[in-house]
């Protein structure tokens, strides 16, 4: 067999199921979350939901299998669908994908798994993923009729371990990257975090009581009909939303504006350097410190601002403490329960507690994270520009047939 065929004609292509909160249980069967999987396509290696066994048999058929993809298919901005295809690994077989998750169970008999993904994770098979998202969605009916080449299984693995080995160079970046992640999550706990041994000795602030004393230091939105998407121009003023935030640094994502005259009744939503963002919609807790550079730019209604009082906290102490510090997550987590959908609100951050080191001590963090952000890029550009242009030359030249040896060369 040597043929493009769709998809659905090799394998099944469904929807994960999201349980309600009703469902979910503090132990149980494991569910698999977005949040589960790195941006690398990694588990994270830590199950935090769960389901009772009717529930998991109810759904047998979305419990994950070996050999199972996963590509992200719904997410708050159109631009995340589809950026995480996660080939499935042993340790999360016989969880359960949530809704979130579109899955592909490709026929052992005809299609390899790893020659799948490949195909998938190639640079022209994600654009034209891209082109299928409707809304913020990518629907299997929609991605079944993509066609694949469909060579005899013993090629495919051929090719597919062809191209594992190239992959293994930016898999080791990848790990760069994540034990830097690692060593500044380490260094937080341990410099400005509950095991610094004068921990205990801190003053106890809110949020609040950093913010600096004047009015519209903490604010959010605009709501409602005060900006419309409608009202979005090709340039002008900046608007900052969640992809500016959602890798808890800052990142210059889509790019949004507003006209001069728009930004006059909206100014009250100013973002000034060094002031911390945090997301309250869609992806929610994660957080950045504006930079220095910024130009003139608000925030859209999905994201908290703060401009803090420079002499209690440092803005990079206060940001990595939003997504990362024990004692807010778990006041996060209480605040949250018996809500009716989970999320963030200014009230809520207001109220948030935290032990604040003496400033000579949130400098001395700030400074190493900052220099961890600065080798992370480095790490992070250098695997996206340099390894992975040649693993999707090698990934192009592998689907164009440029890698299948002849028939001399098969005897």
């Amino acid at each position: 067999m040597n043929s493009q065929v769709p998809i659905s004609s090799v394998a099944k292509i469904f929807n994960g199921k999201t349980p309600s909160k009703a469902q979910k249980r503090s132990t149980g069967h494991p569910v698999l979350k977005i949040k589960d999987v790195s941006e690398q396509g990694e588990f994270l290696g830590i199950f935090d939901s769960f389901v009772d066994n009717n529930f998991a048999t109810r759904y047998l058929e979305k419990q994950i299998c070996l050999g199972d993809i996963l590509i992200l298919n719904a997410a708050h901005n159109a631009d995340y669908v589809g950026s995480k295809i996660y080939l499935i690994e042993e340790t999360v077989i016989g969880s359960i994908a949530t809704g979130e998750w579109l899955i592909i169970r490709p026929d052992p008999n005809t299609l390899d798994s790893k020659y799948l993904f490949f195909w998938l994770i190639g640079q022209k098979t994600r654009y034209i993923l891209r082109q299928l998202v409707k809304g913020i969605h990518l629907y299997p009916r929609d991605v079944g009729r993509l066609k694949v080449t469909v060579l005899r299984l013993a090629e495919q693995r051929r090719i597919a371990a062809i191209l594992d080995k190239a992959d293994a160079i930016r898999r080791k970046r990848q790990e760069a990257i994540r034990l830097m992640d690692e060593f500044l999550r380490s260094a937080f706990l341990e410099i400005v975090g509950p095991g610094a041994s004068d921990y205990g000795k801190w003053p106890d602030y809110t949020i609040e009581g950093l913010a600096l004393d004047k009015k519209n230091s903490m604010r959010t939105g605009p709501f409602g009909s005060d900006l419309r998407h409608s009202e979005f121009v090709d340039k002008g003023i900046a608007v900052l939303g969640i992809d500016n935030a959602v890798k808890n640094y800052f990142d210059w994502g889509e790019r949004r504006f507003i006209a001069p005259e728009k930004y006059e009744k909206l100014k009250r939503y100013k973002i000034f350097p060094s002031d911390v963002i945090i997301t309250i919609m869609g992806t929610t807790g994660r957080s950045a410190v504006i930079p220095d550079d910024i130009p003139l730019a608000i925030t859209t209604k999905h994201l908290a601002a703060i401009t803090l009082n420079r002499e209690l906290a440092h803005p990079e102490f206060i940001a990595y403490a939003i997504h990362a510090h024990p004692e807010i997550l778990h006041q996060i987590e209480k605040a949250q329960r018996g809500a009716i959908m989970n999320g963030l609100n200014l009230t809520l951050i207001k109220e948030l507690r935290l032990r604040v080191p003496p400033m000579a001590v949130q400098e001395r963090f700030a400074s190493i994270a900052r220099k961890a952000r600065k080798t992370r890029d480095k790490l992070t550009k250098e695997n996206k520009v340099e390894v992975s242009n040649l693993f999707n030359s090698l990934v192009q030249r592998a689907f164009r047939g440029e890698l299948v040896p002849t028939e001399a060369q098969l005897a």
